[in-house]
């Protein structure tokens, strides 16, 4: 590899990629070092320098210049290697951040296939994996079908990156919630607690600090259509929604409608 297509490679890399130069300049001199070593077959130090202007490589084995001619075919399959490399590794970083920083949001993808009892599901940039304890125990897919699910963890493996999804964990509601809400998405209306049995049920406390907004009924929609479409992502999970008191004696009655509470006795005990 001439010293012209070196460079037009690395400014490739750094445009299309958005990988700094330098870096990619340091990878092709520590990898050249390392094949030129085994090359020559030498246990002696091996540095070699590429001139990020001009792109004249220079190498020495202890304190002699080595031949660049014996550098030539060396030089064009580490480049290659190094410039795969890097692009695998800025792919791998760019989608890391991207859903680094959507954890714990709903994202939506389609069912790719089954390995095991786990579910892989085509997110269009990257595959995610909806594990089986992470899935609702009375909810079965078919391949194609679509699908939504929380961002549960991001994990790099390798070149690889590993999207966690979850359907079971709070958090997947609470966003429903904010999601089909807008006054919980504005902040008028406050999630004070949730607590969630997958499948089964969610109990989730609003309260507002507007007393001319009815959080309970606002949450519930007209005739119902708000609640009913996060019930139907949830297929048919029951949600009982409550109004948040500071006031335990009030609270704890809510939590427990439609039954009738006739008392509350509070004990406190001291160890």
């Amino acid at each position: 590899m001439d010293k012209e297509s070196l460079l037009r490679l690395v400014d490739m890399l750094h445009k299309d990629k958005d990988i700094d130069k330098d870096i990619v300049f340091q990878g092709i001199e520590s990898a050249l070092e390392s094949a030129t070593k085994k090359h020559l077959k030498t246990e002696e130090q091996i540095s070699i320098k590429i001139d990020r202007e001009t792109g004249d490589i220079v190498a020495l084995q202890g304190d002699h210049e080595v031949e660049l001619a014996d550098l030539g075919r060396i030089t064009a399959q580490t480049a290659k290697q190094v410039i795969i490399q890097k692009i695998r590794e800025a792919e791998r970083d760019v989608i890391f951040e991207e859903f680094s920083s959507r954890k714990g949001t709903i994202v939506s993808g389609s069912v790719q296939r089954f390995e095991g009892s786990n579910i892989v599901v085509n997110l269009s940039k990257i595959e995610g994996y909806l594990p089986k304890a992470e899935q609702i125990s009375n909810e079965h897919y078919h391949t194609g079908e679509r699908i939504r699910s929380l961002i549960f963890d991001v994990k790099k493996l390798g070149n690889k990156v590993k999207i966690l999804l979850s359907r079971t964990h709070p958090r997947f509601v609470r966003q429903l919630f904010e999601l089909e809400v807008p006054e919980i998405m504005e902040g008028t209306i406050e999630i004070k607690g949730l607590v969630r049995e997958a499948g089964f049920r969610t109990k989730i406390a609003v309260f507002s600090e507007d007393p001319n907004i009815d959080c309970v009924g606002a949450c519930v929609g007209v005739r119902g259509t708000r609640i009913k479409n996060i019930v139907d992502e949830l297929n048919g999970e029951k949600i009982d929604i409550i109004r948040w008191d500071d006031d335990t004696e009030i609270f704890i009655p809510n939590t427990l409608k439609p039954a009738e509470v006739t008392g509350i006795l509070l004990s406190l005990r001291i160890r």
